[in-house]
């Protein structure tokens, strides 16, 4: 039930229902001006918390931008670039959120706080104050009416019409005391209804702005979000490719010998026991040695010494090297090197006899050494036996059409391993030409099997080592137009059976990748399992490993430019790849959130909001049509299945059964 209505005449009457209907007025002020006092407490609280929130946002922000990024190798892919970079654009799009949460706080005492005190104490105070007067008028007008009718009637006459003027005098204050305060009541009731409202719908105003421009930031961020998940998927699909690649050249490394001398800078490293003499016997130091056969220079860092600082490796040219005889010294595997930097002869100790023999030989020591291959692997030739073994199995698989792999299936059959012993991986001279694949002898996994071990083989097909050098460096390149120009070049630059080669295998995907909607064979998938099977580096370490990706970068090149690369001349001016100084400089030009002035936002109206919001996101899906986005889903199974099959192809699984479909 609302509040009873005041009457001005009713002040006249000072009636006890009139007192009555009053002090509900006053009741109702009073609730109404502690909720204020409450709310104001609440909103300060309010304002502090979004002020603590921005602060630990801005904080976040912060480090993102702090962090930074650093890859494995000296050059990155546009997904590393972009990755990379990701930080720094979520700290910007963080910042610009505060920026308008930093708006919506300043503007919060001024729109809330400020008005609602104005309205407490410039209406509900004042309307206090004509209460205070209107309680003393009454106070006054009733004890000078009790002393005026207490008057005796014999009292003169002149007295009494003086008596009869003052309290008329006070009855007129009390009656004006009276209306000015029903007056204020009423206006601060009325005044309640939009001075009290408007400052909590101009504060909502400003935080629905907020949450608006959150939205529009949002939108704004959809489509480098898509291009970063499409970064993410591509380095995902690499580093499975990579870490099984890694993982089967460390299970080499682990059964190799012991004393294997794995490709590097020296000939020749590793930890050595010095002899060193003392005036009470010698000692035997711990020290890491190098050995550079051209220069001769010998190298020494001392590992146990435990000083600050690091340790300058001691550097001498070599004469000579013998072995120590075993009857000579008290200690195993010893031998004697002498020096242009010092006189007589330093004793030293290897680890091994079989590392004495690998320091022998690498320093020309008397001892004479037989180095046993550490892996050994058959060779294939680039041969005519080659050539029509590989257009027999593309032929067999492209004419069957069966939706079966073509490259995801490392099950080697045993009979055709035995095939290719006998006429691929044997010399140019030895290999009969014609060879014959029954089709109806070899399935489709048999035969693509011995294809991808063919390849995989090649030891003449391998690009020189500075192609692939100039390869690797292709992806700092922002120029895409550039690259496939330099790949043309490199391609013409190879010899002619290479090149031969390569554009029958490239032909041949091109096919496969058109049917990729049936297969799932992408570009990018294809590039992923053909890059390290054609420009596998001839040293298998883990740094040639991390140029996997590069080199899978090339393979999609070469498909997506087949008639191009092998059917027309490169230009003759487009140079080749050369380092950068500064690698990371590529930063700076990647994918970023849209730079410049940013339109302007139009006052907030929730109503219209919700409805333009609802519009224009489906009107946006509507021109998007089928974008990434609509396809992510579909990425994302395609990527689940292609990973899995990978993983399978890498580990060389004997029992590997499942097999993509192509065709």
């Amino acid at each position: 039930m609302g509040l009873p209505t005041l009457e001005f005449s009713d002040s006249f009457l000072d009636s006890p229902d009139f007192r009555e209907r009053l002090k509900c007025h006053e009741v109702e002020l009073e609730r109404t001006n502690k909720f204020i006092k409450e709310l104001i407490k609440d909103g300060n609280m309010l304002i502090a918390a979004l002020k603590n929130l921005s602060a630990a946002v801005q904080k976040f922000s912060q480090s993102l931008q702090e962090f930074q990024f650093e890859c494995i190798g000296d050059a990155e892919t546009d997904d590393e670039v972009n990755i990379a970079q990701s930080f720094k654009e979520f700290s910007q799009l963080l910042s610009t959120v505060e920026e308008e949460r930093r708006r919506l706080i300043q503007n919060a005492d001024d729109v809330l706080i400020t008005p609602l005190e104005k309205f407490r104490k410039e209406q509900i105070g004042v309307a206090k104050e004509g209460k205070k007067k209107f309680d003393k008028e009454t106070e006054k007008y009733y004890s000078t009416l009790e002393r005026h009718l207490s008057l005796s009637s014999k009292k003169k006459e002149a007295y009494l019409q003086e008596a009869d003027a003052q309290i008329d005098k006070e009855r007129q204050l009390f009656y004006d005391a009276s209306l000015e305060y029903v007056f204020k009541i009423q206006e601060v009731q009325e005044k309640k209804k939009f001075e009290f409202v408007e400052p909590l719908l101009a504060f909502l105003q400003g935080l629905f702005t907020f949450y608006h421009e959150g939205y529009e930031l949002a939108h704004e961020f959809e489509p480098y979000k898509q291009q970063l998940q499409f970064n993410l998927q591509n380095t995902r699909n690499n580093f499975v490719s990579t870490k099984q690649e890694v993982e089967k050249l460390m299970r080499r490394i682990r059964s190799a010998d012991q004393d294997y001398k794995p490709p590097g800078q020296w000939t020749m490293e590793g930890f050595l026991y010095v002899q060193e003499k003392r005036p009470l016997g010698c000692t035997w130091t711990r020290h890491y040695c190098t050995y550079e056969k051209g220069s001769k220079t010998f190298t020494m860092s001392n590992t146990e010494n435990k000083s600050a600082g690091k340790q300058v490796p001691e550097m001498f040219k070599l004469r000579s090297c013998i072995r120590r005889k075993t009857d000579s010294i008290d200690k195993r595997f010893c031998f004697d090197l002498e020096v242009v930097e010092r006189h007589g002869v330093m004793t030293l100790q290897a680890l091994s006899e079989s590392n004495r023999r690998l320091w022998l030989e690498a320093m020309d020591g008397k001892e004479p050494v037989r180095r046993s291959a550490s892996f050994k692997k058959e060779e294939t030739f680039l041969n005519e036996a080659g050539f029509n073994f590989v257009r027999k199995c593309i032929g067999l698989v492209e004419t069957r059409g069966e939706r079966l792999s073509l490259h995801l299936q490392t099950v080697y059959g045993f009979i055709i391993a035995v095939i290719l012993k006998q006429s691929v991986f044997s010399t140019a001279s030895k290999a009969p030409v014609d060879m014959d694949l029954d089709p109806e002898t070899w399935d489709n996994k048999t035969i693509t099997s011995g294809l991808k071990n063919y390849l995989r083989s090649l030891v003449s097909a391998y690009p020189h080592a500075g192609y692939l050098k100039s390869i690797c460096l292709l992806p700092e390149s922002d120029d895409q137009n550039y690259r496939v120009c330099a790949v043309h070049a490199l391609v013409h630059k190879l010899p002619e059976r290479n090149k031969e080669m390569l554009e029958l295998l490239i032909n041949h995907l091109v096919i496969v990748s058109a049917q990729s909607h049936c297969n799932l064979m992408t570009v990018s998938n294809l590039g992923v399992i053909f890059g390290p099977t054609l420009m596998r580096s001839q040293e298998e370490t883990v740094a040639a490993m991390m140029n996997i990706k590069f080199q899978n970068i090339v393979m999609e090149i070469l498909i997506e430019n087949c008639t191009k690369i092998f059917h027309q001349p490169p230009d003759p001016n487009v140079p080749l790849p050369q380092p950068q100084s500064q690698p990371g400089s590529r930063r700076s030009r990647a994918i970023c959130l849209a730079t410049g002035p940013r339109k302007p936002r139009s006052l907030y109206t929730p109503t219209l909001c919700l409805a333009d919001a609802e519009s224009e996101y489906q009107g946006a899906d509507h021109h998007r049509g089928t974008s990434s986005h609509h396809n992510l889903p579909k990425i994302r199974r395609w990527s689940s299945i292609f990973l899995r099959h990978l993983h399978n192809f890498l580990t060389d699984s004997p029992h590997t059964s499942r097999v993509f479909k192509y065709f």
